[in-house]
């Protein structure tokens, strides 16, 4: 027996050693034992060795010095680094394996100790990068959350294990929306990501028809360069081309090489179409090919082969987007032609299999990946019209990223709600960053690790907040849209009794972590989209609690202000700005209207969606949000009046109505409004003709018209008139198709 236990003690004893033996020490007692050798003179190799100089030096105090590989020559030493796949007679070629096949891909990388030195090896761009940014994170303990944000332990030792690792990406290209990205270039290293600017040539990327093809040039002398429909051509700055047109094709040409030569290194470029939906060309040889193909991205696809065809040598994406999304039966694109999917009309509650909308996607992205193996998907968990309120689609991300990866996408974009005090910003791009990365993680695991990592003692709270939001949107059947509204889920995940239970879990978060002055900020900014869905919510109830209310949107005042909240959503409407508006369109007037609760009398009916509303929105007191799916009454393509009736003849002084600007939801301000006045519903006189300029501005607006009496009159009856754009204009990305123009109260007093 004892002759046993000393084997055994002898056998733990060599694997002790061999084990110590293949350790590296890189730093022992706060000095330095490495050296940083850069193999290559490529910039990704060199700005690999400054990042973990950098990061080694922040653990530990000292400064591994970084040698070029021609200062080395064949001298190396144990304890050495070596970034790139220079000197490889130096190990053995790490980059393929012994039957000389490739091992890594694009932005993949290996990293392998032996001979006391390790060597990150690259597969290509910022492979190098990632290689130093996953021996930080995994072998030294160094994690990244957000803008300037991460953790580390510091020690005077810095020693790596055996490490034999090879690593690549699920898709060539990943991009995602992060604040931070803008102010610390260390971030978008860390979280893998890259821009269209690093990839596309000029910054051609996405929409480009009217950068290509100026309508501005070649609007007026050449109409027959633009689409065709509605009996006539639409040249403007969102028009579509007329893609069968052979001098466009040539003036295309042209203008595409002069901007490859401009932009040496760049190979790839977006030919694509301006945004809108159905302003397609259908001249008869347009629509001719459109036909055949069964899709309107035939003619898109014919176009682009084209071109991929006169440039070998590059590579083009397009957009398979609204119209183009479904891809044509017959024409396949060619290799160098990258499919840009998009997923925009789609719910985002469930997965995309999961809901009809999301199912009508999926078979877009079946039937591309059947005809290309070049597609790029953007994808969008966004809410664009509020990006401060709260949008649970955590359950969801994985899932999708991997019906993406498994169709044949190499490239991604998930465009995500990335400003500051966005609805768990920071938590969100570094999430889609792992799985965009490898799609397998799973994202229960990699949420916990971050709650914990950046929240500390207050992520068991968020945890639960996250998770019951979650089963209650599930549970309530509500759609959630990339346009949607708080007040849209007041009856549903925002309900009284879920917003209470909400508002207790951030204050146990904000209690965990007291103490700590860095996490409870955190656990604070966070809270935003809940502080301000409750004021969102308020503003649609009557009976309001003013002194309540009046403190909360002091409180979300100063907090956005304190987190330097820029915008409320994408057309850059400030919270600020918001909280001033507040105070003036939705607290109560110190007058009440003498319309309120009065009946209303449609003479032309409004859009289908909206008549039920109709019958006591535009007296209800209430003031209709930034977003037109709750509160707004609206027209389509046509022009509207309708009828208050006060119920008796009263004096009055003044008539307003109030107006939504929202550009980019089609919502135009009308051209005209008009009020009459009548004591008898039959005999009207007219009051007031009001004309409204055009207004281009893409900010949310709210806009009044109003018209004072010189005199109080007797009325019982206001007719309301309402002349609508009807069209967008030439400007608009909606150009030739009918726009909306949405009200919500009529005032009177």
């Amino acid at each position: 027996m004892m002759k046993k236990i000393t084997l055994f003690i002898v056998a733990a004893a060599l694997f002790i050693a061999a084990d110590v033996s293949a350790q590296m020490t890189m730093v022992r007692d706060g000095k330095a034992k490495s050296r940083i050798i850069v193999t290559t003179d490529q910039k990704p190799d060199s700005d690999a060795a400054v990042l973990l100089q950098d990061f080694v030096q922040r653990i530990s105090g000292a400064v591994l010095p970084i040698v070029p590989a021609d200062e080395v020559g064949k001298s190396l030493r144990k304890g050495d680094v070596l970034i790139g796949n220079g000197m490889t007679d130096t190990l053995y070629d790490v980059c393929e394996n012994h039957d000389g096949e490739k091992m890594l891909k694009e932005d993949g990388f290996r990293l392998l100790t032996g001979d006391g030195r390790l060597r990150i090896a690259s597969g290509g761009d910022k492979g190098s990068i990632y290689g130093v940014v996953t021996l930080l994170e995994k072998y030294l303990g160094v994690s990244y959350w957000g803008e300037n944000e991460y953790s580390l332990t510091k020690s005077r030792d810095v020693v790596l294990p055996e490490i034999d690792e090879i690593d690549n990406p699920a898709f060539r290209y990943r991009q995602s929306q992060f604040y931070g990205m803008r102010n610390d270039p260390v971030y978008k290293l860390w979280m893998r990501l890259e821009e269209p600017a690093e990839m596309f040539a000029g910054s051609y990327w996405v929409h480009t028809f009217d950068k290509l093809l100026p309508s501005s040039r070649y609007g007026v002398e050449h109409p027959e360069y633009y689409s065709y429909f509605g009996g006539k051509r639409h040249p403007g700055k969102a028009s579509q081309w007329c893609l069968s047109n052979p001098e466009v094709f040539e003036i295309v040409c042209e203008r595409i090489d002069s901007i490859f030569k401009a932009n040496p290194g760049r190979n790839m470029i977006s030919v694509s179409q301006n945004d809108g939906n159905f302003t397609n060309c259908q001249c008869d040889a347009c629509k001719a090919i459109d036909e055949y193909e069964g899709a309107l991205s035939g003619s898109v696809i014919h176009f682009l082969n084209k071109l991929a065809e006169r440039f070998p040598d590059k590579e083009f994406s397009t957009l398979a987007y609204l119209y183009t999304m479904q891809p044509p039966k017959h024409v396949k694109p060619l290799p160098n032609v990258n499919i840009m999917l998009c997923d925009i009309d789609c719910d985002r509650e469930v997965t995309l299999r999961e809901n009809a909308s999301g199912r009508e996607f999926v078979e877009a992205i079946e039937g591309w990946s059947k005809i290309t193996d070049n597609i790029f998907v953007w994808d969008y968990g966004i809410n664009f019209d509020n990006y401060l309120a709260p949008f649970p689609n955590f359950h969801i991300l994985a899932e999708n990223i991997r019906l993406f990866h498994d169709h044949g996408a190499n490239m991604h974009f998930s465009q995500i709600a990335g400003n500051r005090g966005g609805d768990f910003a920071e938590m969100r791009t570094w999430l889609v960053s792992k799985l965009m990365w490898d799609p397998s993680r799973d994202t229960e695991e990699l949420m916990q690790e971050f709650l914990e990592g950046y929240y500390g003692a207050a992520a068991p709270y968020l945890y639960r907040y996250i998770k019951v939001m979650e089963g209650a949107l599930i549970g309530s059947g509500q759609r959630l849209w990339i346009y949607d509204s708080p007040v849209s889920h007041k009856r549903g995940m925002l309900k009284p009794e879920l917003m209470r239970r909400y508002a207790s879990l951030f204050d146990m978060a904000e209690k965990a972590v007291a103490d700590d002055s860095v996490a409870l900020a955190r656990v604070q900014r966070t809270r935003l989209p809940l502080l301000y869905s409750e004021l969102e919510i308020a503003r649609s109830e009557k009976n309001m609690d003013m002194q309540e209310l009046a403190a909360k949107l002091d409180y979300f005042e100063c907090q956005v202000k304190r987190f330097e909240v820029p915008t409320l959503n994408e057309r850059s409407n400030s919270p600020v700005e918001y909280c001033e508006l507040f105070r003036s369109r939705y607290m109560p007037r110190e007058e009440k209207s003498l319309a309120e609760g009065a009946s209303v009398i449609f003479l032309d009916e409004p859009g289908s969606a909206y008549a039920s509303l109709g019958k006591t929105a535009l007296t209800d007191g209430l003031f209709g949000g930034a977003g037109f799916v709750e509160g707004w009454i609206g027209w389509e393509g046509k022009d509207a009046s309708f009828v208050i009736d006060l119920g008796q003849v009263k004096e009055i002084s003044s008539i307003e109505s109030d107006f939504l600007h929202q550009l980019g939801a089609w919502v135009l301000l009308p051209t005209q409004v008009s009020y009459e006045i009548s004591s008898d519903g039959e005999n009207y006189k007219e009051a007031a003709v009001k004309d409204l300029p055009e207004d281009r501005s893409a900010k949310i607006q709210f806009v009044s018209v109003r018209h004072d009496f010189d005199a109080p009159v007797p009325a019982r009856y206001i007719k309301v008139n309402v002349t609508g754009t009807k069209t967008c204009p030439h400007w608009h990305y909606g150009v030739g198709h009918p726009c909306w123009f949405f009200i919500d109260e009529v005032t009177v007093l």
